[in-house]
């Protein structure tokens, strides 16, 4: 069956169409919620809570862009929506944010260190950095999305990148200490 069927039928909530979709994109939807929750349960717990809504939704899907881009937008808003009323996030002036740039060699690093250290950032920092730096999210889009200045976006930024800055220097010494 055709997506555009399967599209079809879900907006008809024919539970067989639904478990189609689901088995198409879990995958993909799951890493997603992995990377804007605090754990592995957290993640099922969001993955479950964005297929109800884009099940809920189906008939608001235009056609318009690709059904995985509006489910990605889905997920990520409803992973969001548990860290919109908790208020993980600190206000700041935007004259303090330092921009920090990282410096890295895939020789020296694995991408499983790398994603397991972004993962360790506080909730505020790990936020912002995802969207922003891998789902490509303006600040100003950021803000719009958690309900924050931009300027809290930039500095949650800059003290990500300057968390992982010390996490990835701290295990260069440590790495290169020990191929001495």
């Amino acid at each position: 069956m055709s997506l555009e069927q399967l599209i079809i039928n879900c907006k008809k909530n024919d539970a067989q169409a639904q478990s189609q979709i689901y088995k198409l994109f879990s995958g993909k939807l799951f890493s997603l919620c992995l990377k804007y929750s605090k754990n592995y349960t957290d993640a099922q717990d969001n993955l479950q809570d964005a297929f109800v809504t884009i099940f809920k939704k189906i008939d608001q899907f235009s056609h318009k862009g690709s059904l995985e881009g509006w489910m990605k937008r889905i997920t990520i808003n409803t992973a969001l929506q548990r860290y919109r009323t908790v208020g993980v996030f600190d206000i700041v002036n935007e004259d303090q944010i330092e921009d920090v740039a990282i410096e890295i060699n895939e020789d020296e690093l694995s991408l499983d260190f790398l994603l397991g250290i972004i993962q360790e950032l506080p909730d505020r920092y790990r936020l912002v950095f995802n969207l922003y730096v891998l789902d490509d999210y303006s600040h100003k889009e950021i803000a719009e999305m958690l309900d924050i200045s931009t300027g809290t976006s930039k500095s949650n930024l800059a003290r990500a990148r300057m968390i992982l800055k010390d996490k990835i220097e701290h295990y260069k010494t440590q790495f290169n200490s020990q191929s001495l």
